[in-house]
């Protein structure tokens, strides 16, 4: 079976943008757990503009699921995971000024590298993902990095779906079945929603986890409105 963990970068901005603290995020990740989320994943960029660095060593005392850190092993960052010791760690060759992943690693040119950091990961006992696309070379070099996982980037997968493009899930499938072969995990994440999330799980095979966050925050937001408004509408009128 597939498992969710839930991105809460997005509770962050939004928590950020007000300051103070609500939403409370150590709250939600707590009721997400609740909801019967399997995991959950932050992605703390050097400026902090959503997930704080902070917040990832208060969520290490909270989070009772799989606890997954993404982002660009640079120092800072790999110092903080070494010290939080999170379930999984996933490598992201994010830019410093990126608004969102774009685009996996390139294996090839940065084995070397992606070896010495995963080693590193994994002598203190966190699982290692990379973030990747769906590219036959780059999962065979993925494999020579000794990393337990890949994450499949999936936004071509979610575009061509959205245009009715069923067969966008081919390169995925192969990809998956091609790690699997190769002895790594596949994980996947980025633009899947409720509306591509069970064909693509469908027809993935050995697919461990997908990790949402942008779309479930926007899809829960869209579905607990009206509850809300008419909450506050029912209040209102008690005291009329």
């Amino acid at each position: 079976m597939t498992k969710l963990s839930v991105n809460i970068n997005k509770i962050a901005t939004l928590r950020n943008s007000r300051g103070g603290n609500t939403p409370n995020l150590l709250k939600v990740a707590a009721d997400i757990e609740a909801f019967g989320a399997q995991g959950i994943t932050i992605h703390p960029r050097p400026d902090e503009r959503h997930i704080r660095y902070q917040d990832a060593y208060d969520l290490k005392k909270t989070v009772t699921t799989e606890y997954n850190i993404e982002g660009n092993p640079i120092e800072k960052f790999k110092q903080m995971v070494l010290k939080v010791l999170p379930t999984q760690v996933t490598l992201v060759p994010d830019a410093v000024d990126n608004l969102t992943s774009n685009a996996g690693w390139d294996t090839i040119e940065h084995q070397d590298y992606l070896k010495e950091i995963i080693a590193e990961f994994q002598a203190h006992g966190i699982r290692t993902s990379i973030f990747i696309d769906a590219d036959k070379k780059r999962i065979e070099a993925a494999a020579k990095t000794g990393t337990d996982r890949i994450e499949l980037y999936t936004e071509q997968y979610a575009v061509q779906y959205a245009l009715g493009n069923f067969e966008a899930v081919k390169p995925y499938a192969a990809a998956a079945q091609l790690a699997h072969d190769l002895g790594m995990g596949v994980n996947a994440g980025h633009d899947l929603s409720l509306d591509n999330i069970a064909f693509f799980t469908k027809h993935l095979p050995y697919l461990a986890e997908v990790s949402i966050g942008h779309a479930l925050i926007s899809e829960s937001l869209y579905l607990g409105l009206e509850n809300v408004v008419n909450m506050y509408l029912d209040r209102m009128q008690q005291d009329q």
